[in-house]
């Protein structure tokens, strides 16, 4: 019996759910499959490694010891990774290291270093939605997605922050030995919905800006609760009384980006929810959402997120009755 070698860099600072999150899922995959995953972690030596929360790691291997192949290698992010120089080592290493793996890829802002060691080059990538744009300006050949909650393009796999590293995890679990083997494993871990890798990361929540009364809060509020009418740019100005021109430079400097964006993505946002909690009609949720049709809320699903929304319900109908059938077991 030949062991699946998972690999996973830690560096100083790393974040240890990063770590911990995805080696998790491997071994408890090993409950269920025949052919085991073997978990290891490289470091540049063997004295213990501190992550950002103080917990202390040591490596299994050193750089010089891990010369042989892995069947998978992700380096772990860390929250200092994007604002610090590149290690030249962890980075050399890393871009080796790749050519002898199956799959190579990155949690959170690991990203980073892949993209130091010449990785993301050409290739379909996420990470943590805070540092997406700057990955995108320091990496500019790198198509970088910053809605997604892990990305595979090839042999490259990356993720978004922290806790969707076990999301990639149990979808590289699934890919290997099938989809009733990674609801089990995330059942074993209180993972109850696996998150798609399309899923959005995004939240409107999270570019709201800090004073509440500002044109743009108001719109963002006013947009929410107004989510089924339809939203023109000349309209929204007037609600606050500003040319068309000023209202988005606005929204861009305070939300990050167009106020067509952040209503395209409170749609999706919405839509997302009621079709994981409620039995509503597709043709209902796209009409409450603010799409014109259930055919336009398809086609947008599908650029955005890679599912339609009918696949996008049944993804958390089959995680939920995976959590009914084992809570009655």
């Amino acid at each position: 019996m030949v062991a699946r070698k998972v690999a996973v860099v830690i560096h100083e600072g790393v974040q240890a759910l990063d770590v911990a999150g995805p080696l998790d899922v491997f071994n408890e995959a090993n409950s269920y499959v025949a052919d085991p995953y073997e978990t290891l972690l490289i470091a540049s030596s063997y004295a213990p490694v501190r992550a950002s929360n103080g917990v202390q790691m040591v490596a299994d291997l050193d750089y010089d010891a891990a010369i042989g192949k892995f069947d998978i290698l992700l380096v772990a992010g860390g929250p200092a990774l994007p604002h610090l120089e590149p290690d030249t080592a962890l980075v050399n290493w890393v871009c080796q290291a790749s050519q002898r793996a199956t799959l190579y890829g990155s949690i959170c802002t690991g990203a980073f270093v892949l993209g130091y060691a010449g990785l993301l080059d050409g290739y379909r990538v996420t990470t943590h939605w805070q540092h997406a744009a700057t990955l995108a300006s320091r990496f500019p050949r790198a198509n970088v997605e910053p809605d997604a909650i892990h990305v595979q393009d090839r042999r490259l796999v990356t993720s978004a922050g922290v806790t969707a590293g076990i999301d990639l995890s149990l979808a590289l679990v699934g890919q290997a030995h099938g989809a009733e083997v990674a609801v089990a494993v995330a059942k074993r871990l209180v993972v109850v919905a696996q998150r798609q890798g399309g899923q959005s990361q995004f939240s409107p929540f999270l570019t709201a800006p800090t004073d509440d009364s500002s044109p743009v809060a108001r719109l963002q509020a006013y947009v929410m609760t107004h989510l089924a009418e339809r939203h023109t740019l000349q309209a929204l100005a007037g609600e606050v009384g500003m040319s068309t021109r000023s209202l988005t430079r606005h929204f861009l400097r305070e939300a990050g980006v167009t106020p067509h964006e952040f209503i395209q993505r409170v749609r999706i946002d919405a839509a997302r929810r009621l079709l994981e909690g409620s039995e509503q009609p597709l043709k209902t949720i796209a009409y409450e959402c603010g799409f014109s049709s259930s055919d336009r809320m398809r086609m947008v699903f599908t650029e955005r997120l890679g599912v339609t929304p009918a696949q996008y319900r049944a993804s958390f109908r089959r995680a939920g009755a995976a959590s009914d059938s084992g809570s009655n077991s």
